[in-house]
């Protein structure tokens, strides 16, 4: 099955596994292979991919051989070996890095054709984030927008979209992104001033196509259609007029240029059908967080109800919740302090669930109150029978193991002192 799909973000976080599963449970026999070129240039590349082979063989259970592409300068052996494997291909990944670093690797060399045989025989070529930037026409310098400070400007992208599908757009991942929290870093951290203004420099037939973060639009070569898959929306923008496609909804390719080059179509919004096994239910999944944050979040909120309740059981399932999450999030190849926030959170809640174990969890007032009942019953008894000495030492016992008696019109009233 011929397919490109386009992955906003979070192509090696656990939000994308069953993604990935569906592909890959498409894809014809053959080598599965990483073009690493996007994040090749920065230090950490080794860790990167072995992170990378990691998700994919632990988390979705497919291992995953690397295309390590030197620079455009490099060893010619080693560019003929990348291309070589890439050869035998049945599913072809790229992701996170710099879009423009890809670019100046790529151009001119035997990549776009590989990935584009890719899928002319059969299989899948899947983009997230970086490399997901140079699939269209035109891409996005983003770090050098963002980090840097350059003025807004298209570079020419790989068009490979363009060449196998005939869609005529600029991809734009991360579109949702909501980092900035009191500045605009939507559309892959342009904002709507600067994606404004990069738009009115596009060609009359080329739109924008946005992909949200842990969102994949899976374009079907054999059936002319974009279905959209995982948390977000697909967004096809022209000149600021947006129209959005949610998860389990499909397009046909004819209905998705047209809106591109902003043409009144009759484009008719699709279900897809639930996959083989897959039950049907009127309330959909809650869909998994975003970034282990978000999970480290979620646990510490489920552990203080648990707590508030004294609820031991509970308390271990947040903190085991946690450890999970630390674990599947660590291929994810997103580089950012959330798992040392994440670990910080569970030793807090270690040291939380001491402190509880300290004082026990089991309220003590249950324990003792068939015990101090008793006693205000005899000291009751021993007041109707004006026996105070009796009376007053059954109150001074008590209150010497911290219990205070109030008498009130109603009969007498006790207190436990928490710091006994």
């Amino acid at each position: 099955m011929s397919r490109i799909v386009v992955m906003g973000s979070g192509e090696t976080a656990p939000t994308m596994v069953r993604v990935h599963r569906d592909v890959f449970a498409a894809c014809p026999p053959g080598p599965a292979v990483l073009l690493d070129t996007p994040f090749s240039f920065q230090m950490n590349r080794d860790e990167l991919v072995s992170r990378t082979q990691q998700y994919f063989a632990l988390s979705v259970g497919r291992e995953v051989e690397v295309a390590r592409w030197p620079r455009r300068d490099g060893d010619p052996g080693e560019v003929e070996r990348a291309l070589a494997l890439l050869d035998q291909a049945a599913w072809a990944f790229a992701g996170p890095g710099s879009p423009t670093y890809a670019l100046r690797q790529w151009r001119g060399t035997g990549v776009p054709g590989a990935l584009t045989a890719v899928v002319r025989r059969g299989g899948t070529v899947v983009m997230g984030s970086a490399a997901a930037l140079t699939l269209g026409s035109h891409t996005v310098p983003v770090y050098e927008v963002y980090k840097v400070g350059e003025d807004p400007e298209w570079v020419a992208g790989l068009d490979l979209l363009g060449e196998l599908t005939g869609i005529r757009a600029a991809v734009v991942p991360h579109y949702d992104n909501a980092e900035g929290g009191t500045h605009d870093t939507r559309f892959c951290y342009l904002g709507e001033p600067r994606l404004a203004g990069l738009e009115a420099e596009l060609p009359a037939e080329v739109g924008v196509l946005g992909v949200d973060e842990h969102t994949a639009a899976v374009l079907d070569i054999g059936t002319g259609t974009l279905t959209v898959e995982g948390n977000g929306v697909v967004s096809v923008r022209r000149r600021a007029t947006t129209t959005t496609f949610a998860a389990g909804e499909s397009l046909a390719f004819e209905d998705l240029a047209a809106l591109l080059r902003g043409e009144a179509t009759g484009a008719v919004r699709e279900p897809v059908a639930p996959r083989k096994g897959q039950a049907v239910t009127e309330t959909p999944e809650q869909p998994p967080a975003t970034s282990l944050r978000a999970e480290a979040e979620s646990c510490r909120a489920a552990f203080d109800k648990a707590l508030a309740d004294r609820d031991v059981d509970g308390c271990v399932a947040a903190m085991l919740g946690l450890e999970q999450a630390i674990a599947d999030w660590s291929a994810d190849t997103l580089q950012s302090d959330d798992r040392n926030e994440a670990r910080r959170v569970l030793r807090a809640l270690v040291v939380r669930l001491g402190d509880l174990a300290g004082v026990g969890a089991v309220d003590p007032r249950e324990r003792v109150a068939p015990y101090i009942d008793l006693l205000l019953q005899l000291r009751s008894s021993a007041r109707d029978s004006k026996d105070f000495a009796t009376s007053d030492l059954v109150r001074d016992r008590l209150a010497a193991a911290g219990v205070e008696v109030r008498d009130t019109a109603d009969g007498a009233e006790w207190v436990l002192d928490s710091s006994e």
